[in-house]
């Protein structure tokens, strides 16, 4: 999202389309030059002329995404053209335009009224340009609250008055061909939009509350792509002994850790690595986040298509490779670990705390403790941190107090915090990236599951063998300024 404002008096003598043909998107004055955001690999020479002299200063070309320049400029240039702005505009309405038993018929006609479309349409572009993987609609006695979930924590946005709150959910279920009658049901349905030039996938689930309904939008934005292995924040170490498990020809590799914390993009990551064009991938998934180019099969428990059902059908299809998106159940533990012995690599996910009660678990799904020995290669467990804000990040005195829980004990003189800016709308942080604990297994791990010694046991011969935990590894980073010690501790929490 770039943070600028209209630099006045001369922007009143720009326009939205002016700029938008252009290309170019007047940021900030610097040093005496002007600082101007562009998409474009060359901008016209006419254009930086009337530029200059316009505002009287030579101006500096900075390359920035094409939808972040287009929407700066929408939000910047455009009466209305912010969420907020929607929301100001109307809100004088009537009280009673919006009441939650308003008639059917009332609300269907609300709901496709030019400000109600345009603030739903706002509330998700903003969303996109926030890097919100969520976002939350919450209906209480007087209004209806908006937060986005952006690098994994909510953070207010926009709210609209509550008089617009039944029209808006009525909107919202409209575009997702769900019931607009129904509102004692939950309900689940999916959008599919363009906004910006990009093409979004959003999943809407509603769910009755005491005053209205609450709904949720997972944002699924299909142009920002996978992250490679490379790219997710392992150490040299990590990436090597990870790479080197999911290159086996068989065996089970798991990653863990609970729900948002990056695993589907790590096994993303492992199929894009070891994907050849040689080889039989199938995956099956509940629910298909993104396109691998490999045949994918989404779960349907209504017409009975489950994990182990599904698991069982692709493995009369001569694969090589399977992705398995959960082992939830002690029957889709056993076909897995069968696949894995008779020669197949299986890669899925389990929700447990830490690698090895990974292990425990699937002892507990009634697994044999000499299979899930043979069978399993690696376990990786995972968190997401917050990344400090590049723009505000600044060096601060460590405090000894503050670092015990995490250091290693070695002197540590400084850390890094953010600030706040513009940029990380105030938090001080901007992305995540991931902190891990990487199981492989050796002898002396298989001969402790044989015995089915507990998970403390079995962390106490993993941490004796040198493998880094979470919060090991989450001190990496924090020494490296990527993130801070609060960070970590909050992920990585017993």
């Amino acid at each position: 999202m770039i943070a600028a404002e209209r630099i006045a008096p001369y922007g009143d003598l720009l326009t939205a389309a002016y700029l938008d043909h252009a290309g170019v998107l007047p940021v900030e004055r610097r040093d005496d030059r002007l600082c101007v955001a562009t998409w474009r690999d060359e901008v016209d020479v006419q254009v930086l002329d009337d530029l200059e002299l316009m505002f009287g200063v030579p101006v500096e070309l900075e390359r920035r995404a094409e939808h972040e320049v287009r929407a700066a400029i929408q939000r910047l240039y455009t009466s209305d053209s912010t969420a907020q702005g929607v929301i100001d505009a109307v809100a004088d309405l009537d009280d009673s335009a919006g009441e939650a038993h308003a008639a059917i018929d009332d609300l269907v006609t609300m709901a496709n009224e030019a400000p109600v479309v345009r603030l739903v349409n706002l509330l998700l572009v903003e969303a996109l340009d926030t890097r919100a993987s969520d976002v939350h609609l919450e209906a209480y006695g007087d209004s209806l609250e908006v937060r986005y979930r952006i690098d994994g924590v909510l953070q207010d946005a926009p709210s609209p008055p509550h008089q617009l709150a039944a029209a808006i959910v009525s909107r919202l279920k409209i575009m997702a061909e769900l019931d607009i009658a129904e509102r004692r049901l939950p309900q689940d349905g999916r959008i599919r939009l363009r906004l910006q030039d990009r093409q979004v996938d959003v999943r809407v689930s509603t769910v009755p509350t005491l005053h209205g309904e609450s709904v949720v939008l997972r944002l699924l934005d299909k142009e920002r792509g996978r992250i490679g292995l490379e790219e997710l924040g392992m150490s040299a170490d990590t990436l090597t002994r990870f790479r080197a498990a999911v290159s086996r020809p068989h065996g089970i590799v798991l990653a863990t850790g609970p729900t948002g914390s990056g695993k589907t993009t790590t096994l993303y990551a492992a199929i894009d690595l070891i994907r050849t064009g040689r080889e039989k991938i199938l995956t099956v998934e509940d629910p298909i986040e993104y396109q691998l180019g490999v045949p994918q099969v989404p779960v349907n428990e209504k017409i009975g298509v489950t994990f182990a059902t599904a698991l069982r059908a692709l493995l009369r299809q001569d694969p090589d490779v399977m992705l398995v998106g959960e082992i939830r159940d002690a029957e889709t533990a056993e076909i897995a670990t069968q696949a894995a012995l008779t020669g197949h690599l299986v890669l899925s996910s389990l929700h447990t705390n830490d690698a090895p009660s990974a292990l425990t678990r699937l002892l507990e799904l009634d697994v044999a403790a000499y299979l899930v020995a043979s069978t399993v290669q690696a376990v990786l467990a995972q968190r997401l941190v917050r990344v400090l804000c590049e723009s505000c990040k600044t060096a601060v005195a460590a405090d000894p107090n503050e670092l015990r829980e995490l250091s290693d004990g070695a002197p540590v003189d400084r850390i890094w915090r953010g600030a706040g800016c513009p940029e990380c709308r105030g938090t001080g942080y901007r992305g995540r990236v991931g902190i891990y604990e990487l199981l492989t297994m050796t002898d002396e791990l298989r001969h402790a599951i044989t015995e089915r010694r507990d998970a403390s046991e079995l962390r106490r011969i993993m941490v004796r063998d040198g493998t880094p935990t979470l919060r090991t590894d989450g001190w990496r980073l924090v020494l490296a300024g990527t993130t801070t010690p609060e960070e970590v501790l909050r992920a990585a929490a017993n």
